[in-house]
């Protein structure tokens, strides 16, 4: 017996009820829901075969719902008090405040609307979510409207399936499938951040749950099924009403005045930048606390700032989501914990180099764009690996911030290459890693196939810090440390790995160094290349960022598959596939060209 959750529907005349409520029942369904059933339940009507197919392409993933605490402290109590583990970040969400602050007449800068994914296990143990949105609505604030309005309606609610194994055909008859039951479309979006693509319906009139909207998750781009998808979604279903409430004190902007206000918020974003580098400068994370919260004067006294200084960047950060403020002050959220230097995969070199060295040759960006000579290299007179040679503290500095992008790395110790390899008979195979600095990924690959030695490769002076990691994630006495450049990779190894290295340089250095590796593969050998890759058309992508930052700092470049693909060709290699990873990033699979393993 699957139990439905009781909080009130769309258009019902019960009373709201409270937060904790909707909350433990979302958790409930989340927990007792099967997929077959639910599916069923979703889309009444739908049976035998297609019920069967639906179910095999399928599975329950998460529920969402919207809640209204007083702050993020009141939120994770609530969240715990439901048995939902609450220790996850705690995000800004912007799709959901934008929603909010149309519904009901309100600028989006005055709803601050935050996303957590708490955990928890479904009927057979597997893994799902509750998605919970919360609007922060303190005691006696003007929102309390718009909390009473959506808990009565829920519009925000929804339930999700993850979708197996997508590709186009899968994607077209599933939307099919739910069209012919009455769904239909309502919105969706590719997230370049997941590398997914989410497809949002309206559950038709005679669905069995209480959630009026599903949404469909495949991992991947597939823009050209979502732009199909989006043709059916009406343009505005929530359009701002004349009447609607809003703040008095806040006028509604003019249509000439929000461009001016979307341009001044881009051209601050060197001051988030700047902010979050003083943030770990000053080691503010180190000083403050997850859990009980510490008054400016305290923090002052601890991290050596002028009291009105550090209120005036606390309160900036606030805004950010870095650290949160309740009664007893300011504390730190899960997002500022990574500037913790000790935190695991603490992004604390990151912020340092991105609000230092390189902060400071984007004041060069225009000599870039007229000149493709870096800005790093005007402003310093050599390219940035020259000059972090020269400054030991420096070079230092830039390998950990390389290591902050652990997260990265996460998917691949899985990648089939890796796999087969651990699992091939006979004599164990080796995987080299070219310029792998401290050892972060190679390490996470030989943790992972315990029956796989590796080879890094790197600058004698960063291998210390290699070794002492590797000994440190228990690999050391598998991994052999080797000091050189490009020219120097070892032959005859069975996997090599380019981490995050081609796109430091140009397409004739990249031809070098692929070339240099083409030369030690055996005929057999596998080449994993990790690198983010640009869109083929002009949709957003992380790799867009990036390869500005590549212009302005390196000189390199990022690159599309295609180009990839073009410039292995050029060197004897072959693209065999491309995996997405995480942060944007792909695991490009190559190998020797036929005639280049043949010898010919």
């Amino acid at each position: 017996m699957h139990s439905e959750p009781s909080f009130a529907l769309p258009g019902r005349s019960t009373p709201a009820p409270a937060d904790r409520d909707r909350l433990d029942a979302a958790a409930r369904f989340v927990r007792e829901q099967d997929t077959p059933v639910l599916l069923s339940r979703v889309l009444p009507g739908l049976d035998g075969p297609e019920l069967r197919a639906l179910t095999d392409r399928c599975r329950f993933a998460h529920a969402a719902v919207l809640v209204f605490p007083p702050d993020e402290r009141a939120l994770r109590a609530e969240l715990a008090a439901c048995g939902l583990p609450a220790d996850g970040p705690a995000r800004p969400s912007v799709v959901v405040r934008d929603r909010l602050a149309a519904r009901h007449g309100h600028h989006p800068g005055d709803l601050e609307v935050r996303i957590l994914r708490p955990e928890v296990r479904g009927p057979a143990e597997e893994r799902r979510t509750v998605e919970v949105f919360a609007l922060s609505v303190p005691p006696g604030s003007g929102l309390s409207r718009i909390a009473a309005d959506e808990r009565g309606a829920d519009r925000e609610a929804h339930l999700a399936f993850d979708v197996e194994h997508p590709d186009p055909l899968v994607l077209r008859g599933l939307l099919a499938s739910f069209a012919r039951h009455g769904a239909a479309p309502d919105g969706g979006g590719y997230n370049p951040h997941e590398d997914g693509t989410v497809f949002y319906l309206t559950a038709p009139e005679g669905t069995k749950t209480p959630y009026r909207r599903v949404e469909l998750y495949a991992g991947g781009d597939h823009r050209d099924v979502l732009a199909e998808h989006l043709a059916g979604t009406p343009a505005a279903r929530y359009p701002r009403q004349p009447d609607a409430p809003r703040r008095p004190d806040v006028p509604r902007q003019s249509d000439a005045a929000r461009p001016a206000e979307t341009l001044l918020r881009l051209l601050t974003g060197a001051w988030t930048t700047q902010a979050l580098a003083a943030c770990a400068e000053l080691r503010l994370p180190e000083a403050m606390d997850r859990h009980a919260g510490k008054r400016v004067p305290e923090l002052a006294g601890a991290v050596g700032a002028h009291p009105r200084g550090l209120a005036v960047l606390l309160r900036y950060l606030a805004g950010l989501g870095v650290v949160s403020r309740g009664p007893d002050g300011y504390r730190l959220t899960d997002t500022g914990a990574l500037l913790d230097d000790a935190a695991p995969a603490s992004m604390r070199p990151l912020a340092l180099m991105y609000g230092g060295p390189f902060y400071a040759s984007f004041a060069h960006l225009a000599h870039a764009v007229r000149s493709g000579e870096p800005g790093f290299d005007r402003l310093h007179g050599e390219n940035h690996f020259d000059h972090f040679a020269r400054d030991p503290g420096l070079a230092a500095l830039f390998d950990r911030s390389m290591a902050s992008s652990a997260p990265l790395f996460d998917p691949l110790p899985g990648h089939p290459v890796l796999t087969a390899a651990a699992t091939a008979p006979g004599r164990p195979r080796t995987v080299v890693d070219v310029a792998g600095g401290t050892g972060e990924l190679l390490g996470r690959v030989l943790t992972a196939h315990p029956a796989l030695r590796g080879v890094l490769l790197e600058r004698p002076q960063v291998l210390p810090a290699a070794r002492a990691r590797l000994t440190a994630l228990g690999v050391g006495d598998r991994c052999s440390c080797r000091p050189g450049d490009f020219a120097d990779v070892p032959q005859g190894a069975d996997v090599y790995v380019l981490s995050r290295v081609l796109h430091d340089w140009d397409d004739d250095r990249c031809r070098t160094i692929l070339r240099h590796c083409a030369d030690a593969m055996p005929a057999d050998a596998d080449l994993l290349v990790v690198e983010r890759l640009l869109p083929a058309d002009d949709s957003p992508s992380l790799a867009t960022a990036w390869d500005l930052h590549m212009l302005c700092n390196t000189g390199g470049r990022e690159r599309t598959a295609d180009h990839y693909a073009r410039v292995f060709g050029e060197c004897g290699l072959v693209l065999a596939g491309s995996a997405p990873l995480a942060l944007g990033a792909h695991a490009l699979h190559a190998r020797k060209a036929p005639e280049e393993a043949a010898g010919g």
